[in-house]
């Protein structure tokens, strides 16, 4: 059994997806829940069609270079000739804040603005303008970008999952923006502390916000990024690894 991707939380529970004998199936990270697996080796994802896996052995994780995804739309500066369909579509740019005060600017279609947003874990969102496509959303983003910056790493968000937006930071920010709606977002983790970072599959899951999964584990609190769980193969039975603890499971 390989993990082949993940599902963050949108309209149902995150999953991760696991390959068994090339049948691609869900493991459902429902807060509560029970994750019992030691991951082993790791090794290209491979790739999914119509529910089927294609694996590949290449020792590249989570991917090889004839299974990494080259979509042209995440490197686009605006420049483009609207080569994919999706481009001409009704696009939002959007502001969107991680706690205490990681913020972002970014793009989306229309359709898919708030379904972005859970995708990335964001706290707070403000969507400011809509345009007639993706080429000229790009380049208003590469614009605003200049001052507010188009990527907020994965590490940290995690060092902020158990903190909330500054608030007077975020207004100020918004206040040279015509708002056209705000989004708040509960994730449900209800942490005190920062969880420790570490890559694994055994625990009680708490949650997940965006791509990072929550887990308690031994009185510990880890945050998993779960595209580095991606390649790895699954074995069952809770792992015996030796992990850091938090500070909060000696108190």
């Amino acid at each position: 059994m390989q993990i082949v991707g993940y599902r963050p939380r949108v309209e149902e529970s995150a999953a991760l997806l696991v390959s068994r004998d090339a049948d691609v199936q869900r493991i459902w990270l429902e807060p509560g829940g029970e994750l019992a697996y030691t991951l082993a080796n790791r090794h290209c994802a491979g790739t999914v069609d119509d529910g089927t896996h294609i694996a590949c052995d290449n020792a590249t994780a989570p991917y090889c270079s004839s299974h990494t995804d080259r979509w042209p739309c995440a490197r686009c500066q605006g420049e483009c000739t609207l080569p994919v369909a999706s481009c001409r579509e009704e696009h939002a740019i959007y502001l969107a804040a991680f706690a205490p005060d990681a913020f972002k600017v970014g793009v989306t279609r229309s359709w898919r603005l708030e379904t972005r947003l859970r995708e990335q874990g964001a706290d707070r969102a403000a969507h400011i303008r809509t345009v007639e496509n993706g080429r000229t959303a790009r380049r208003i983003e590469r614009d605003i970008a200049t001052a507010v910056g188009d990527s907020v790493r994965v590490d940290r968000k995690r060092r902020g999952l158990h903190r909330t937006v500054d608030s007077d930071a975020w207004e100020r920010l918004l206040a040279d923006f015509e708002v056209i709606e705000r989004f708040a977002f509960e994730h449900g983790l209800e942490l005190t502390e920062r969880p420790v970072a570490e890559t694994l599959a055994t625990g009680t899951v708490r949650g997940t916000k965006g791509r990072v999964l929550v887990i308690e584990y031994g009185g510990s609190t880890y945050g998993v990024d779960m595209r580095d769980l991606v390649g790895f193969e699954l074995h069952d039975g809770k792992t015996d690894r030796n992990l850091q603890a938090s500070l909060g499971s000696f108190s």
